[in-house]
């Protein structure tokens, strides 16, 4: 019998999603509120998880401070999130027109995405 429920939890552990890879961050704030953007044109994700999240045309984001990998936007009127074994709340992170990765606000981490996958935002009209 114990072998069985050991054999079972094994199976169950085997079968769960892999964890967000994830890196420390220390978000810097930006100084003043910023005018919101607006994804151009829509993207879909491939997370290293598996899994993929959606970021959808015309999506509002407003820039809310910077990490060394780039700015960060948050949504706007909405909440962004992420999937591995557990979910994530999770903010755009920009260099230049690629999507680098998402910060967690939650757990104050970063998370790269590996390749870097081309966004532009634009300005909200």
């Amino acid at each position: 019998m114990a072998v069985t429920v050991a054999a079972s939890t094994a199976l169950a552990l085997a079968g769960c999603a892999p964890a967000v890879p994830v890196q420390d961050a220390h978000l810097v704030a930006s100084a003043s509120t910023t005018p919101v953007k607006v994804v151009r044109q829509g993207a879909t994700v491939r997370l290293s998880t598996g899994y993929t999240s959606v970021i959808a045309a015309g999506s509002q984001w407003r820039d809310v401070g910077s990490l060394p990998q780039g700015r960060v936007f948050r949504a706007v009127n909405t909440v962004f999130a992420i999937e591995g074994r557990q979910v994530h709340e999770a903010y755009l992170v920009l260099s230049g027109d690629a999507l680098v990765g998402f910060y967690l606000p939650g757990e104050t981490h970063f998370s790269p995405l590996d390749p870097p996958v081309p966004l532009q935002l634009g300005d909200h009209q």
